[in-house]
């Protein structure tokens, strides 16, 4: 009897392994210089086969609103992006030395870079640490010092919109039925196939972090999986 390879739910082996994919199209002219078969064609071919196991194995067709919730993610991230810019501007100008700590409570500092190079996650987990980190005391002295509060309000917001985005991707309920030997041998075909990107890439990256994190697979099913709790939690609102 053939067993699972890897020990996350099928739904989330899935979602993090469609994710690893994207993340190695948006990265193929650096990593196949090391790699000669990551081509254009490799990676279009495991989507695909990705999005089969979606369809064939969990018993929902689900690409159609994954198409749809990134389309939503990618409409409100240049905007996001440009007011972010515009806030983080006026911190460097409003508070000096301060303001280095200032935007590390925000989370520029752990997620600006990546966000700038187009990485969606990081995008959201910039938003969701602005908007934690954006209490009633700190906004009064930013919006004191001459910002307007129309910004912070409309960062948080892209926060939620986001947060909401990000979390329909993740709906994906794992069937209860028991899946066949044909469809747990595809499962862990492409978990192998997965694995071994994550491990050539995340040693490739070993010297950026945030890179490197794009290839680890645990901190892949971590990140979707703090997006879930997230949408859970209270907003205090």
């Amino acid at each position: 009897m053939t067993t699972r390879k890897y020990t996350y739910k099928d739904v989330d082996m899935l979602l993090a392994s469609k994710t690893i994919v994207e993340n190695l199209v948006k990265n193929l002219t650096g990593l196949s210089v090391v790699r000669s078969t990551w081509t254009t064609e490799y990676t279009t071919t495991l989507a695909e086969r990705i999005d089969e196991a979606i369809e064939n194995y969990l018993g929902l067709d689900k690409r159609k609103e994954l198409r749809e919730a990134t389309s939503k993610v990618e409409a409100i991230q240049s905007p996001a992006m440009r007011d972010l810019s515009f806030i983080k501007t006026q911190i460097e100008v409003d508070f000096g030395n301060d303001a280095k700590e200032i935007l590390k409570t925000l989370g520029f500092h752990n997620h600006l870079q990546a966000a700038r190079q187009g990485d969606q996650e990081a995008l959201i987990q910039l938003l969701y640490t602005f908007k934690t980190g954006m209490n009633e005391e700190l906004q009064t002295q930013i919006t004191q010092k001459g910002t307007n509060p129309a910004l912070i309000t409309g960062i948080i917001d892209y926060a939620d919109q986001l947060k909401q985005a990000n979390v329909s991707q993740e709906t994906l309920k794992e069937t209860t039925k028991a899946l066949s030997e044909k469809a747990l041998k595809e499962l862990n075909d492409i978990y192998e196939d997965v694995a071994g990107i994550c491990k050539i890439a995340s040693n490739f990256y070993r010297d950026e972090p945030l890179k490197k994190e794009q290839f680890t697979f645990s901190k892949v099913v971590a990140n979707m999986n703090t997006a879930k709790k997230s949408s859970s939690q209270p907003t205090g609102e």
